[in-house]
């Protein structure tokens, strides 16, 4: 027994100078401070680093939703007041020109059209003249801009112009259906035709044109053009009892629903937030657990295999040939094993992160990948944060990513970039594998892509997965500087 015990000290300082490093680091780290490593390093810090980030993040993310909200709400204001603007306008022209059009057959049916009578139609200057002072009242404010009255033909009878009288213009589409009864024309805009030379010249008008008779009962059109004052004055008139209203009423609605907006955001935001928070405990307890599990391992399984290996090759020296050769068999297939679990427990806890950095621990995962036959390719900034969980998540991240990479792609190359600036770190691991369809559910038990997800999202970054059958898969991680 002492000289099975001193062969496998020996034994183990020469085979494992590397796994005696990684024991004394394991128990320095797990043995005597596992409960101070979780109160320092997890529980008490994280909820320090949770609660700091937490509050910071709740602040800025309702503000950011209330003036979203804000934002929202002044687009619809607008959206609204738009069209109602439009709807007042239009209703309040065509209240103006209903308006003109009632005065047009006043003054035509009760001013004009009795004092139509054959003088007129046939040019008689005292006849045109009481027609002039019969309109002349009409006229006196200025509102009343024009008159003509057509005969069907297309002859002007009369028109307060006196030029004008007695010429023969082509009538409109719309006026034999006029003269036999039908609707009044009316519109807003600037006169048209070799007949409004004279309006033309006064801009935007209102143009009227009703059925009259004159006095032997012959059916004529009364043209009059009024000032557009009217119409606008109309359309300011019906907008200042409209709009304010309904402004106030708006403003008041969004007033009402800010409150209650605010609140939804605060719930919605504490929700992620605990969300966060939880996620956070379960990779400090992963971690602690990685730990103890890869500490057991090397403490107990790897050292009681490792004896036996050292058994097995005092076995093989003394032994017969055939017992030799059986016995050198199943140590090699020890040996394997004990390669192993030695992967095993650095992949499970590695020392590599905070002993060596980010840049090398990238490295050492690339190495186990190129062991496996994958060619490995890697461009690594040395601008990285310095801030630990977001140094955790990155490798964490790019764990997960390799893993997946060897024991599914069937990938021949990947490429792993790690850049940073100022604000954001970037890592992206590309594979030229079969890939998958990123929409499609996880086979049962496999949650790697969520577990990086809510990795990424505890430190507020983001993730994106692109994939398709045959042409490989993508990971792009991006984290913002703490």
């Amino acid at each position: 027994m002492a000289e099975l015990s001193h062969r496998r000290d020996a034994g183990d300082k020469d085979a494992g100078d590397r796994d005696d490093g990684n024991r004394r680091w394991l128990r320095d780290r797990g043995g005597r401070h596992d409960r101070a490593w979780v109160r320092n390093r997890g529980w008490v810090h994280n909820r320090g680093w949770a609660r700091t980030t937490g509050e910071t993040a709740d602040t800025s993310e309702v503000r950011s939703a209330v003036l979203r909200f804000l934002a929202i709400g002044v687009i619809t204001l607008g959206a609204v007041l738009i069209p109602v603007y439009l709807w007042i306008h239009g209703q309040a022209e065509q209240r103006a020109l209903t308006e003109a059009i009632l005065r047009t057959h006043q003054l035509a049916d009760v001013t004009v059209g009795p004092l139509l009578d054959d003088a007129v139609r046939a040019g008689d200057a005292s006849a045109i003249s009481r027609v002039d002072a019969g309109l002349r009242p009409w006229m006196a404010d200025g509102s009343l801009v024009r008159v003509k009255v057509w005969s069907g033909d297309g002859k002007i009878l009369y028109s307060d112009s006196a030029d004008l009288i007695g010429d023969t213009y082509p009538l409109p589409a719309w006026s034999p259906d006029l003269l036999a009864g039908g609707r009044e024309h009316a519109w807003l805009g600037q006169p048209i035709g070799l007949d409004t030379v004279n309006e033309a010249a006064a801009g935007d008008l209102v143009e009227i044109n009703v059925r009259a008779t004159d006095a032997a009962g012959w059916p004529v059109i009364f043209e009059a053009y009024f000032d557009d004052e009217a119409v606008q004055s109309a359309q300011s008139r019906l907008m200042l009892d409209v709009l304010p209203v309904l402004v106030v009423s708006l403003v008041v609605l969004q007033l009402a629903q800010l409150l209650p907006a605010i609140g939804l955001a605060r719930r919605i935001q504490a929700g992620q937030t605990s969300r966060r928070r939880l996620v956070q405990h379960a990779i400090v307890a992963s971690d602690f657990e990685r730990m103890r599990i890869a500490r057991e391992l090397h403490d107990e399984v790897i050292q009681d295999l490792a004896g036996l290996s050292y058994a097995l090759e005092a076995e093989e020296r003394q032994g017969t040939n055939e017992r030799r050769a059986l016995t050198g068999q199943a140590r090699g297939i020890l040996l394997r094993n004990l390669r192993t679990l030695r992967a095993i427990t650095t992949e499970l806890y590695p020392s590599d992160l905070e002993r060596l950095g980010l840049n090398e621990a990238l490295r050492r995962l690339l190495e186990h990948v190129a062991a496996t036959g994958i060619d490995v390719h890697c461009e690594l900034s040395p601008d990285v944060p310095s801030d630990k969980d977001r140094l955790a998540v990155l490798y964490r991240v790019a764990r997960e990513a390799l893993a997946n990479v060897v024991k599914h792609s069937r990938a021949s190359a990947v490429d792993l970039v790690l850049t940073g600036d100022a604000v954001t770190t970037s890592l992206s691991i590309r594979d030229n594998g079969r890939g998958f369809d990123p929409a499609a559910a996880a086979p049962g038990g496999h949650l790697g892509l969520r577990i990086m997800r809510d990795t990424v999202q505890m430190t507020d970054g983001s993730l994106s997965i692109t994939s398709g059958v045959g042409e490989g898969t993508t990971v792009v991680v991006r984290i913002r500087r703490a």
